[in-house]
């Protein structure tokens, strides 16, 4: 552990290549213990605390200004009346013009009194360096299942290759997906590289309504 000016050490230091500064608890009677993320922006592991977490994991993963994604990557550590106070954000992902995100995860009754003190301070800090802060609450459950049965096919495994090119052609007009797969073959096999094109942001559905195989797909804009 070291102690940097907040403000030189988000210049200089790649926080998507570290560590956690401390890892989660495992507390009895919670549904989601800490785990891991494969993610598909890395390519490589990424850590979680809770369900809260994985989830706002995953659609960062799948977002195309994010280019990487750490757990806890730093603590930010400051005075107060007197006393020494620290919070670590869950969650930091670089965006593609080079500035970072930090996020911390709530639920539906919102932030604690405790961390919406500290997080005024961290939004502080991130505005401070062109950066941006959230406190994310639960996303709408519809996109949330929508996201997470894609994300199964994240991995480049089931990109298309050389059907790729075929997919593009083939939803440039959009008619119901079930129809276009099956005219591009054998749909046990084209199924996985359509719903990786979906991830992968090559193809477009709406996410907000529940995916089903007469949903419209279109080419990516």
């Amino acid at each position: 552990m070291r102690q940097r000016l907040w403000l030189e050490a988000a210049q200089d230091v790649v926080f998507e290549r570290c560590p956690a500064v401390r890892p989660f608890p495992v507390r009895s009677g919670r549904r989601v213990a800490p785990g891991w993320w494969w993610s598909s922006t890395n390519g490589r592991l990424v850590g979680y605390g809770c369900g809260a977490m994985r989830t706002q994991l995953m659609l960062l993963d799948r977002d195309p200004a994010v280019v990487a994604l750490a757990c806890r990557p730093v603590e930010l550590v400051w005075r107060e009346s007197g006393r020494s106070l620290g919070h670590a954000p869950q969650l930091m992902a670089r965006l593609k013009d080079g500035s970072g995100l930090l996020v911390d995860c709530v639920g539906r009754s919102g932030p604690s009194t405790r961390l919406a003190g500290r997080a005024r301070v961290v939004a502080a800090a991130a505005e401070a360096m062109g950066w941006y802060y959230l406190l994310a609450g639960p996303p709408d459950p519809v996109l949330v299942a929508n996201v997470r049965w894609l994300a199964g096919y994240r991995h480049p495994r089931f990109a298309a290759g050389a059907r790729g090119r075929s997919l593009v052609g083939a939803f440039a007009s959009p008619p119901p997906a079930v129809d276009v797969v099956r005219e591009l073959g054998d749909p046990i096999a084209v199924w996985p590289a359509v719903f990786h094109a979906l991830w992968s942001g090559v193809l477009w559905v709406r996410l907000d309504e529940p995916l089903h195989e007469r949903v419209v797909v279109s080419v990516a804009r």
